[in-house]
């Protein structure tokens, strides 16, 4: 089926497959199931329109409204939403049935949802709190130990600047690398140590700007090598050739050299269509594990899933997914997961959920719709109480009312996001700039941050580490790009100094955008191998630089 995105104008195609498992996952209601319509947006706007609604790295100072406590939020303080520290969110000293409301079939549901969302209070933070020491600024994190600035990662202990890292210890603005130690600028790094500027390597230790190495030791400015010591650009040194080579990168105008060269090594030797192992029968890219997965990305153990990002820990039978783990059986959800079944158009629910619609924020609840902070209940529309046969009543006839305004099938439209667009993460992989956000309908937050507004001296730090005043903890940096504050911690300090690295000159969000563009993203084009001349769908772009070869010719290219 050939449909035109009501968002984009963009033509995009709705396969069988889609409609078979749109189908599968339309909910049963009272042993009648209510058919989920095909939908109007492409794959792109949808998951645009999820995101939309996710903050994770943006946080602020504020009061809990209902203790007064001074608290980080991803909420900004001048919004009128009541936000409770996550300790109190999750007590029983308040009632988010308080806040029912009755379903007024003269109005929109998401009218009616948006009046909901203003009324009931919002965890400050989306943490596993009680398992985290130390880690105040963190967020969409859990079972972390003095860790700082890390979102979206697990168990994790003595890490800094961080996104989407997992099991590591000591390391510092890395980006979805897991089970590593004392690594610095290190992406989609598996099981590597004291390690820095690497890319797409397992299993490596005492090394700088790999990228595609497997079980190196040793090695500076080296690709697609595997089981390789004391190599430099892809020639055997001399030990004491080496170090002396590595002695030399504590100096940042040597570093930024050094980063320079990389890149376009990088381009001298091919890459893997895609990025991935142990999967079978999968279109997308940065896939672990996944069977019969279509359009997916950045996941790992998928089973029957289409259109999905960020899933894990498994994933079955879902489509349009953002964020999500452990779950079966999810249609359009974000932030969704550990022990969920049958749930569509929910966001940020996690822990033992069954058949929910149109939910936000509802931990071990079933059987409730349109509700947000319901926990432990079931049977609710709108943060009402219902009984069995009342809510098998009322739903269908809700479902009913959707279809009417159009509104069935669709998911929280991101105007009715509690977030600026340029605060989510829907504009780090779908950017706007602010004309284009306004025009749609979007907020946009003016970033106030620059340096016209520091009215501070301009600090400047030394080319070597090792040349670092004592006072530099002490004193507020200016981005060199963004023109954003920032400073340097002294957990980062000692950091840099054990590795031997220059200080950065460039503020966290800067540097975690420039770990992104390191990636593919999350888009796909039809290419031949250069190598045979077999077909396949990868992420790297026609007018791309890189040699893309098939995965036999890859694996008889590495050294």
């Amino acid at each position: 089926m050939k449909k035109i995105c009501t968002k984009c104008s963009a033509g995009f195609e709705i396969t069988e497959e889609d409609i078979d498992m749109l189908s599968d996952l339309s909910p049963v209601i009272g042993g009648k199931k209510y058919e989920i319509p095909p939908p109007t947006l492409c794959p792109r706007c949808r998951s645009k329109r999820r995101l939309s609604h996710v903050n994770q790295l943006n946080l602020y100072e504020r009061k809990c409204n209902l203790t007064g406590a001074s608290i980080i939020s991803n909420i900004r303080p001048e919004l009128p939403y009541k936000v409770y520290r996550q300790e109190d969110w999750y007590s029983d000293k308040w009632d988010p049935l308080d806040y029912g409301m009755n379903f007024d079939f003269n109005r929109p549901f998401f009218e009616q949802w948006n009046e909901l969302v203003l009324n009931v209070p919002l965890p400050n933070l989306f943490t596993g709190y009680e398992f985290d020491e130390n880690c105040e600024y963190t967020n969409h994190a859990g079972k972390n130990q003095n860790c700082y600035l890390v979102f979206d990662s697990d168990e994790d202990r003595d890490c800094y600047y961080s996104y989407s890292i997992n099991q590591c210890v000591n390391c510092m603005d890395c980006y979805r690398t897991r089970k590593s130690e004392l690594c610095y600028e290190c992406v989609d790094c598996v099981k590597c140590y004291e390690s820095s500027f690497l890319q797409d390597c397992n299993n490596c230790s005492s090394s700088m700007f790999l990228k595609n190495c497997t079980g190196c030791k040793n090695c500076l400015m080296c690709s697609n090598m595997n089981n390789k010591e004391y190599f430099v650009e892809n020639k055997k040194v001399s030990k004491e050739e080496f170090e002396n080579f590595r002695s030399l990168l504590g100096s940042y105008a040597s570093l930024k050299n050094a980063k320079e060269r990389f890149m376009k090594l990088k381009l001298e030797y091919p890459q893997k269509y895609i990025h991935g192992i142990q999967n079978e029968d999968v279109v997308g890219d940065y896939l672990v594990n996944c069977k019969n997965a279509y359009m997916c990305f950045d996941s790992e153990d998928l089973w029957d899933c289409r259109y999905v990002c960020q899933g894990f820990m498994p994933l079955k039978n879902c489509m349009d997914i953002d964020e999500c783990g452990e779950a079966e059986k999810l249609y359009e959800c974000t932030v969704c997961g550990y022990q969920i079944n049958s749930c569509c158009f929910c966001d940020h629910t996690l822990g033992m959920m069954t058949d929910l619609l149109y939910c936000s924020h509802c931990p071990h609840t079933t059987d409730s719709f349109g509700c947000r902070g319901v926990q432990r209940k079931e049977y609710c529309i709108l943060n009402k109480q219902y009984t069995k046969e009342e809510y098998e009543e009322l739903v269908p006839r809700i479902i009913n009312h959707m279809i009417e305004t159009g509104e069935w099938g669709e998911n929280f439209p991101s105007t009715t996001s509690k977030y600026a667009y340029n605060e989510t993460m829907a504009q780090d992989h779908y950017p706007l700039n602010k004309e284009q956000a306004v025009k749609e309908g979007l907020n946009w937050l003016d970033d106030e941050k620059k340096i016209d507004q520091y009215m501070g001296p301009v600090n400047v730090l030394p080319d070597n580490v090792k040349d670092a005043p004592d006072d530099v903890c002490k004193k507020i940096y200016i981005c060199e790009e963004s023109g954003e504050p920032y400073k340097i911690i002294p957990q980062e300090l000692s950091f840099y100094k054990e590795l031997n690295l220059p200080l950065p000159r460039k503020g966290f969000f800067k540097r975690n955008k420039d770990r992104m563009k390191l990636r593919s993203p999350r888009k796909l084009y039809g290419r031949k191998c250069e190598e045979c001349g077999i077909e396949f769908m990868t992420s790297y772009a026609l007018d791309r630089e890189e040699k893309i070869f098939c995965e036999s010719c890859y694996q008889k290219a590495l050294i």
